[in-house]
């Protein structure tokens, strides 16, 4: 499956990507916010490429992010309904991060049944915090310590996306 917005290319993962996504996958400032700590490691990331690449296989609506034939992050639903989404920081703060995610969410509530999509955020990343909101998701809860990552506890915010509200949104 393959996906274009005005500026990027979604598709699925194939093994060709492992020199881009460990860029993006070893980064500590891009992975700062992520569920695992950076990669040390190609082997690291190639483990985690397989692991896309075979959920994309058995169904996952899973896509790397392409700009200009660079893959430069992640979005998509490795396990469903939880989206999730990762940019290369030389990527940041050029609106890529909600055009790769929308064409995501469009995508997701097409070829699945899912009627909520639901997002796991630490509070502190603000910056995905507000892409999430300005995409039409609500807070549902919060939690502590949800998340021990590099010795590190962290809390969680909970975010929801019903199909009815984006639908909504795009009617708009």
């Amino acid at each position: 499956m393959i996906l274009q917005t005005d500026r990027l290319i979604l598709r699925h993962a194939r093994p060709a990507d492992l020199e881009d996504l460990h860029a993006v996958l070893s980064d500590p400032v891009a992975m700062r916010w992520w569920a695992t700590v950076p990669h040390e490691t190609r082997e690291e990331t190639e483990t985690w490429l397989s692991g896309m690449i075979a959920g994309n296989a058995t169904g996952s609506v899973d896509f790397v992010i392409e700009r200009d034939g660079v893959v430069i992050g992640k979005a998509g639903c490795w396990r469903l309904p939880d989206i999730g989404y990762i940019l290369h920081r030389d990527h940041w703060g050029q609106g890529l991060a909600v055009e790769a995610v929308t064409a995501t969410i469009d995508t997701v509530l097409d070829v699945t049944a899912v009627e909520t999509l639901t997002a796991d955020v630490d509070p502190a990343n603000t910056a995905s915090i507000r892409l999430l909101e300005r995409l039409g998701f609500h807070r549902t809860g919060f939690a502590e310590r949800t998340w021990h990552i590099g010795g590190e506890w962290k809390d969680s915010v909970y975010f929801a996306l019903s199909r009815a509200d984006w639908a909504l949104r795009q009617r708009a």
